[in-house]
Formats: structure tokens, C-alpha cells, sequence
């Protein structure tokens, strides 16, 4: 009985922060489905080459073979485009047609007109994964960006382009909202700056209508993408760069009347986009975030060089993206990333982690200290491990969570947080956050954590307020370092390159295995510090020694 009420009451705590129109939409889709008719009217398009660059690693082989998120298939029947005992998100992959504009895509041209003939013949309209609204918005825009370089498009292509527009946009993913709009929205533009008929103007007009709408709700001030995690902001500053990439090489004027505003935007998303990344020149893992399913930054800023957009060439050593909620301070010896962010939107958070007051640390090149990053989709015990606050570098009160997070993509009750100060000096910066998510327990918990940073040296306190029973600090390591004892409360790290740092703790630490996940796919095995708080309290120092 008091597990049907807390399962109850978390459905309630999530539920209420919905907007109207994701209960409506989610009611309406589930009993009107999409009902597209066949193209009869001979159609045309619009004469101009696409000619962006390929991010994709190659993912179609030879004899029907085919490979995503690390693990291989077979596409041997009709039925494998289905396929029960395949992930959702396997699947997914599967309709994306990501190879069409891949590393070397020339090269298989056979290949894929072999694979897209399959598709149309074995997935009729309004049937299976590859009609749903997320992968038809992938799927369209890289059939497009395709077809776009063929010097004849054959009236079967067209038409089958336009029939799964047709079931896009009476299927807009309004009940989710966030990413998926926007790609629903990107694949209308696409499609009708292709396509030359009447229906398409209007699947145009539908997407830039959308776009309108979610350009300036999904891009903060800042410049942060409002779901808060780096690789989403990845795909979706992409997914920007190509709408600027589109309207330059189309030339449709309803595309070039939104340039600027696009371009701004852009800009400062290129900007945020630098204060999440390490010196790796990868991106840090707050809320779900991987490497290798979005343009890496590199990717992203060359794009946006050919763009003729503005970079900036460095940050200054403190950066506070007070929106968003997440600073960065450097070094010459270090860089640390902290996040005083709430989960994102309260209306969308199903890619959210309870990793309130988390922080990363490189030191030069090399990742010290890491979040566990994320590597499955679904609803699992993992995938709800990876989420959990124990699965950060923060702080776990009475084994609870900061936010409520549940299945698989699902928060509840959730933290919010404050940047209470920041003060930079010429030797040290101080910054200061706390959150109360810990309040809904029966202590009315607030936990504060501060950093106090130092040309070589990191001091981190962690404070709560309120009754606490147990209450402990996860410090989690990339798995390149190795950790040795020194005393009960000071160990020593080394990194690949055999820089030294030292970790002191005003509590004893505890050295216990972990997992990291930096890609779809991939578990490794890495180290965990974890440290009491004693009356409430801990410091930590991190000590970098330099030669």
C-alpha cells in the first residue's frame, strides 16, 4: 500500500508541472492517428545543392548490415526494421538514414538507394518506428539534404518525402515539446524549401511558424539550449547552424528574413558551448550527455566559421552563466566546470540528472574528476542508476536523491538552485550556491556548497542546514587515474601523464569501484571517493602539485 501511494504521488509531482497542451496532444494522439494519402500530382524541386559538412560515422554495410550506439544488425526482413528484441532508441537509429551524409557517404551511393528502396517498400504509411514524428523529422532531413545533390529526382522519392511530411505534421510532437519539436519544426523548413508545390509552402510555413515560436523558448539568454545538457546543445546548435546553412545555400526569402535573429542566437550558443567543454575538446557530462551522438565542438565551430559567424577566440578565466547555471573558472594549470542549475525546464525534464551542485575537473589536457555520463536510454535499473545523485560529484542526503528522478526519463519533486555569490580577486575566485531539494525531507535539508580557487589548489565546502541522519559526498575519477592512500583523510592521484594531485578531506575517504560511461554503450570500470560529512560539514581541498 505505501509503495502504490509514493508511486502515486511521484506520477502527481511530475504531472503537475506539464503544460496544457502536452496533456492535451498526448490525449489526442492517442486516439487520432496520422491518415496520409498517396501523392498522385507530379512534383519538382528547387535547384540547390547541399553541401554542409558530414558529421556521421559510417553505419550501412554491405549485405544489409548496419551499425549503431556499438552494436551491429542485420537488416534481413521486413520485420527487422521492428525488431522486438532491439533497443527503442537501436531502432531509432536504424530509420535515421544518418549514413546518407556520413564520413565518405559518395562512395556507397549504390548502397544507399538499395537501402532507401527497402525502406518505402517495406514500411508502409503510418506503420512502425520509422513513421513516428522523431525519427521522420531525422529521416526527412537527411533524404533531403540527399537528394538535393542528384541532378534528377525520380517522382517516387518526392512523393514518398512528401507523404511522410504529410504524417509529421499531423503528428507535431507538442506532447514532448524541447528537441523534438524543433526537429519536427527543421524537417517542415527542409522539406518545403525542397520540395516546389503547394502542400510543401505549407509544411514550410508550418515550420517556421514552430520555429518562431521554439527558437527563442529553447535558447536562453546566455545562450544555453533550456534542457541543460551539453550534448543536446550540441544537436541542437547544429540543428540551428544547418537552418543558417539552409537559408544561405536556398535562398527562400522566408529563411533569409529570420537570418539575423538566427545568427545572433547562434552566436551565443557558440559561446556557452566553449564554457562547457574541457581542454580535451570534448564536452562535460551534466544531466544526459555522451560523446558520439552529436558533432563534437570542433565539428561545431568550424561549421560555424564557414558560416561567417563570430567565435570567440578564449574565455576569461571566470565565466558564470547565471541563466543557464553553470560556471566555469581556469587556470593556466586547470579548469573547472561547476553547475548551480536547475533540472531545465520544469515542463521538460525527462533528460535531467539529480546532479545539483555537481562539479568537473581537468587538469591540462586530462579529465580528473568526472560525472558518470550516460550510457542507455529506456527504462532500467541503470539507466535510473546513471541519473542518481550518488552517480555525480555532489552530495547524497540520508541516501536520497537531490531531484525525485524515476523511470527513465521521468522527475518529480526536483531541486532548485541559487547562486547566492561570486567574487574574483586577484589571486582567488570564491563562488557560492546552494539548493533545496533536500527540503521535502522530514530534516528540511538545504545544502550550500562553496569553491575557493587558488592558481593550484581547489577548497570545496559543503554545508547543510537542517536535520540529517547520513549524509555523504561522491567524488567520482576518469578511469586514467590512479589513486593511492597517503593517510585516512589525504589521497594522492595520479594522471597519465603523471601529474600529481592531492585530495585532503576533513572526514576519512573511502576508495570503492565505480563505472564511467562517456558513450552510448560503453561501461568502464573507474574509481569513487566517497567522504562523510561530519556535523553537517565537509572541506575537501584538491591540490595540484607542479614540477
Amino acid at each position: 500500500m505505501k509503495s502504490k501511494i509514493v508511486k502515486s504521488l511521484q506520477v502527481f509531482h511530475t504531472l503537475k508541472y506539464l503544460k496544457f497542451e502536452q496533456f492535451w496532444f498526448r490525449i489526442l494522439y492517442r486516439f487520432k492517428k496520422p491518415n496520409v494519402k498517396k501523392v498522385d500530382t507530379k512534383l519538382s524541386n528547387y535547384d540547390w545543392r547541399w553541401y554542409g559538412p558530414t558529421i556521421y560515422k559510417q553505419s550501412m554495410f554491405g549485405e544489409n548490415t548496419v551499425k549503431f550506439l556499438s552494436l551491429s544488425g542485420t537488416l534481413n526482413s521486413l520485420h527487422s526494421w521492428n525488431d522486438p528484441t532491439k533497443d527503442k532508441l537501436w531502432l531509432y537509429n536504424l530509420h535515421y538514414f544518418d549514413d546518407l551524409n556520413s564520413d565518405d557517404y559518395s562512395a556507397r551511393e549504390h548502397l544507399h538507394v538499395e537501402f532507401i528502396n527497402k525502406w518505402i517498400d517495406d514500411n508502409s504509411a503510418c506503420n512502425g518506428n520509422g513513421w513516428e514524428p522523431y525519427p521522420l523529422s531525422l529521416r526527412l532531413v537527411n533524404w533531403v539534404k540527399w537528394f538535393s545533390r542528384k541532378a534528377n529526382v525520380e517522382q517516387k522519392y518526392l512523393a514518398s518525402m512528401l507523404q511522410q511530411a504529410d504524417a509529421l505534421s499531423q503528428q507535431l510532437e507538442y506532447h514532448i515539446l524541447g528537441n523534438h519539436l524543433f526537429a519536427n519544426a527543421k524537417a517542415l523548413t527542409f522539406l518545403g524549401c525542397f520540395i516546389s508545390n503547394a502542400q510543401a509552402e505549407q509544411y514550410l510555413d508550418l515550420g517556421l511558424k514552430l520555429l518562431d515560436r521554439e527558437v527563442p523558448e529553447q535558447f536562453l539568454a546566455d545562450g544555453a539550449h533550456f534542457e541543460l545538457s551539453p550534448m543536446y546543445h550540441e544537436i541542437l546548435l547544429w540543428d540551428l547552424l544547418e537552418l543558417i546553412d539552409l537559408a544561405n545555400t536556398s535562398q527562400n526569402s522566408k529563411l533569409l528574413k529570420r537570418l539575423p535573429y538566427w545568427n545572433k542566437v547562434a552566436t551565443k550558443a557558440l559561446v556557452w558551448l566553449k564554457s562547457m567543454i574541457h581542454p580535451d575538446g570534448e564536452v562535460s557530462f551534466f544531466n544526459d550527455s555522451a560523446i558520439g551522438i552529436a558533432a563534437t565542438p570542433n565539428q561545431i565551430f568550424d561549421y560555424a566559421i564557414s558560416l561567417k559567424l563570430d567565435l570567440v577566440d578564449s574565455l576569461p578565466s571566470l565565466i558564470t552563466n547565471k541563466e543557464s547555471g553553470y560556471s566555469r573558472i581556469s587556470t593556466s594549470v586547470y579548469s573547472l566546470i561547476i553547475d548551480h542549475a536547475n533540472v531545465g525546464p520544469d515542463y521538460l525534464p525527462g533528460h535531467a540528472h539529480a546532479d545539483t551542485l555537481s562539479f568537473e575537473l581537468s587538469v591540462g589536457l586530462e579529465r580528473v574528476f568526472v560525472n558518470s555520463g550516460t550510457s542507455l536510454y529506456g527504462v532500467s535499473k541503470e539507466r535510473l542508476r546513471q541519473r542518481k545523485t550518488a552517480a555525480h560529484n555532489t552530495v547524497v542526503v540520508d541516501e536520497d536523491d537531490s531531484s525525485e528522478v524515476w523511470s527513465g526519463f521521468r522527475v518529480a519533486r526536483r531541486a532548485y538552485a541559487k547562486l547566492l555569490k561570486v567574487n574574483e580577486s586577484v589571486d582567488e575566485i570564491f563562488l557560492q550556491a546552494q539548493h533545496d531539494g533536500y527540503k521535502r525531507l522530514k530534516g528540511k535539508v538545504i545544502h550550500s556548497r562553496s569553491f575557493t580557487t587558488k592558481s593550484n589548489a581547489i577548497r570545496i565546502k559543503d554545508e547543510l542546514t537542517g536535520r540529517v541522519n547520513q549524509a555523504c559526498a561522491y567524488f567520482h575519477l576518469h578511469p586514467s587515474i590512479k589513486v593511492e592512500v597517503v593517510t585516512g583523510h589525504m589521497v594522492k592521484l595520479v594522471t597519465k601523464n603523471n601529474v600529481e594531485i592531492t585530495v585532503h578531506s576533513t572526514s576519512g575517504i573511502q576508495i570503492s569501484d565505480g563505472t564511467y560511461h562517456p558513450e552510448f554503450g560503453v561501461s568502464i570500470h573507474n574509481k569513487q571517493l566517497k567522504m562523510d560529512l561530519v556535523d553537517n560539514q565537509l572541506n575537501t581541498v584538491i591540490s595540484i602539485i607542479e614540477d
